[in-house]
């Protein structure tokens, strides 16, 4: 479902978030998450505290979604005290399988949690196959090594008859 493949922007994530530095558009702050799959669909919620819903760009592009928001520093002249919280750009991207519908993702942000639903694929989901037979071979007696015999007709359901020992 979701591919992991470069261990160096982890790397990177795992810095940024220890030395507290800015996000840039060259080298985008962290941008935390959890992915799960719960049912038909597949679930991914993004921590984005503090971000205005018109600052999210979500794009699709193939398989790989991008998420990017912002989060500005003050406007006003004021002398900070404390500035703990990340600004400036987050970004993420998620190469997701072929297994999911992309065509129909649909995304929330509520109380700071970006939360997005990707149905997977009618590809993917489990499915019965009905068997049939190619031929018509009429009714059939199949013996059952148990003193009885079956008969039916090859896609149909048998029926039993007790035949004399």
């Amino acid at each position: 479902m979701l591919m992991r493949t470069d261990p160096f922007r982890e790397l990177d994530r795992l810095t940024q978030q220890m030395l507290g530095t800015r996000g840039t558009l060259a080298r985008p702050a962290v941008m935390p998450m959890d992915a799960w799959r719960e049912g038909d669909r597949f679930v991914v919620e993004f921590d984005l505290p503090g971000v205005a819903v018109d600052s999210i760009d979500l794009d699709v592009e193939r398989n790989v979604v991008t998420v990017k928001a912002e989060r500005p520093a003050p406007e006003n002249d004021m002398e900070l005290i404390a500035a703990e919280r990340p600004r400036g750009v987050f970004s993420r991207q998620l190469v997701l399988g072929d297994n999911l519908d992309l065509e129909h993702i649909t995304a929330n942000y509520d109380s700071g949690v970006l939360t997005l639903l990707i149905p997977v694929a009618e590809q993917a989901k489990p499915r019965k196959i009905n068997v049939t037979s190619s031929g018509d071979h009429g009714p059939q007696a199949i013996d059952s090594g148990a003193g009885r015999t079956l008969t039916g007709d090859i896609e149909g359901s048998a029926t039993k008859h007790a035949v004399p020992a």
